[in-house]
């Protein structure tokens, strides 16, 4: 399969000539892996296995007035929501930006700050709150005194801890659960 250009969002049918829809995700999140993908398929069994293969949204065919525009709608206001935003670290000999997106976590590093995303870790000497003050993003909170998360990398949350797109799995404090989850509820409510 070759794909040219960048996609943010592919629309999919499940019953393709000569290949099946649930074969082309894991294709094309190796070259699009961050690409939005809504399934439009009149085959309800397929849900489970589309949920599985992190497909954005599934619209089942006898619904697709209603359930397509709003897929659509809130893919857009997503992909918008990740775009633009960097954080810039700078030194005397060292500039680096790093697009917001990308960011999975900030961890207290001592007194400084390391910065885990997509494209590494990258250490910051600032403070965690300096550091959450400069994002000045509603994505990021505090899930301990440790760890700011940006919102939109959280998979799920389980027993006080946030299992993150990348597999990590950071620990929510007591005092934060409620309020975590509280925020996350909100984020999405405003966003999506």
């Amino acid at each position: 399969m070759t794909f040219i250009g960048s996609y943010d969002l592919i629309l999919l049918d499940i019953e393709m000539p000569g290949i099946s829809g649930m074969e082309i995700p894991q294709q094309v999140k190796g070259f699009l892996p961050n690409a939005r993908i809504i399934f439009v398929t009149s085959h309800t069994e397929y849900a489970i296995d589309a949920f599985e293969l992190s497909i954005f949204r599934y619209v089942p065919k006898n619904n697709l007035e209603t359930k397509l525009t709003a897929a659509i709608t809130d893919a857009a206001k997503l992909i918008e929501l990740e775009a633009g935003q960097e954080y810039t670290i700078q030194t005397a000999n060292h500039m680096e930006k790093i697009p917001y997106k990308d960011i999975f976590y900030i961890q207290r590093d001592g007194k400084n700050s390391s910065i885990v995303s997509s494209v590494g870790t990258s250490k910051v000497r600032k403070s965690l709150q300096r550091v959450f003050d400069e994002l000045n993003a509603p994505e990021f909170i505090f899930i301990d005194r440790g760890y700011i998360v940006n919102i939109v990398q959280i998979m799920k949350v389980s027993d006080s801890i946030a299992i993150l797109k990348n597999g990590d799995q950071l620990p929510i404090s007591r005092s934060h659960l409620q309020e975590v989850k509280r925020q996350i509820n909100q984020f999405w409510g405003a966003h999506i």
